[in-house]
């Protein structure tokens, strides 16, 4: 029946109102794949549609679900930053799901033959999720387009159990892995990958796994895709990073920072932090609230993140091109870096003192989230 129905133009013009209405650009070519029956048949999209909704930091509001069992499938590879709700375990899981029910949801599986992702966004429905949507072609489509693929920590433990070959590697600044790493890991941080080539394995075939520091942090995407330009052919990468590990290895939070203070101009003071260059995120917030004009607040994120949202009244450079920018910096005020999660900004620190002492340079090393109008919050590692 379902087959008949689809055959025709007008089934396809119904098909495309619908996935227009939850928010989806979908074109005709998206449509090719004749829907079998039980396929929720609604929100079909192609890899177009979900391309454009995949991203490190994620895609504000989208929440992309694999709905495949876990460690036969999710954990070995998945889609960067989809979340894993087995079709067998959603009632359980379901909590996991946003609590904005006008969230997008776009579901996968194991490809046209899989039913799990149908299943899954069916149950969504009936739990009031108004965009919800099916990659009925899945993960088999993901990787035969060569896009990158995302491991979990589960999958990771097991390497390490088996005693298998890959090469785990962290891509963040070295002061910053150097308070500690994921066992196994090597030290390749993003900025130094020209220079470290030689530390990769001679056996383009072994798996690459690269990290850094949450799903807020850049660096493992872009290590990983410089690793592939260099011809390895398994490269994936670990979303979540550091921080996941640390919380599951159940290792105890950075310690608060303390102590002395820096003093910029109208009596307002920057306290330092316990780790070298950092300053604490309560005194930089009462300076930033009380005398903005006393420091230079410097986003070294990229251009992108940037514009999609820093902290009002921040100006950007990012860290790539802190180098031919050095002589910009002024002196006779702090200047205070900033990324999401401290890894940057540290080796923005880094870069200033080896090349002008003369800056009162420092960094935040703080969890940040931005938001478009310029607010965010801040939390202390």
């Amino acid at each position: 029946m379902w087959k008949a129905w689809y055959r025709n133009a007008g089934s396809r013009l119904l098909t495309g109102v619908v996935l227009a209405a939850v928010g989806l650009n979908v074109a005709a070519a998206d449509l090719k794949i004749q829907p079998r029956e039980g396929w929720y048949v609604k929100g079909l999209v192609g890899f177009d549609d979900v391309r454009g909704k995949v991203d490190i930091p994620p895609v504000k509001d989208v929440m992309i679900i694999d709905s495949r069992p876990a460690a036969r499938q999710f954990d070995p590879g998945h889609i960067p930053g989809a979340i894993n709700i087995p079709d067998s375990q959603f009632d359980k899981l379901a909590d996991k799901l946003p609590a904005d029910k006008s969230s997008l949801l776009i579901f996968y599986c194991g490809g046209v033959d899989c039913m799990l992702s149908h299943n899954s966004a069916f149950k969504a429905e009936k739990l009031g999720y108004s965009k919800v949507s099916v990659y009925a072609e899945g993960m088999p489509d993901w990787k035969e387009r060569g896009e990158m693929v995302s491991v979990s920590a589960a999958y990771l433990k097991k390497l390490m159990d088996d005693k298998a070959a890959y090469a785990l590697i962290d891509a963040r600044p070295r002061r910053v892995a150097d308070k500690g790493m994921i066992p196994t890991a090597i030290n390749i941080p993003d900025s130094e990958f020209d220079k470290h080539i030689d530390k990769l394995p001679a056996d383009k075939a072994t798996q690459l796994i690269y990290y850094c520091g949450g799903l807020d942090c850049v660096l493992s995407d872009k290590s990983a895709a410089k690793a592939k330009k260099l011809g390895y052919a398994n490269v994936v990468t670990y979303p979540e990073g550091y921080p996941e590990w640390e919380k599951l290895a159940g290792a105890t939070a950075a310690k608060a920072a303390s102590s002395a203070a820096a003093a910029p101009a109208d009596g307002a003071v920057l306290a330092y932090g316990k780790e070298k260059g950092t300053v604490t995120v309560e005194s930089f917030e009462k300076v930033w609230k009380s005398a903005p004009q006393s420091l230079l607040l410097v986003d070294v994120r990229d251009l992108r993140e940037f514009n999609a949202g820093t902290i009002k009244g921040a100006v950007n450079i990012p860290v790539d091109d802190l180098d031919a920018k050095l002589a910009t910096l002024p002196t006779d005020k702090p200047v205070v870096f900033f990324c999401a999660t401290g890894a940057r900004s540290g080796e923005a620190y880094d870069t200033v003192k080896a090349a002008r002492a003369d800056v009162k340079a420092f960094f935040l090393d703080a969890n940040i989230k931005f938001a478009p109008d310029g607010s965010y919050t801040m939390k202390q590692k």
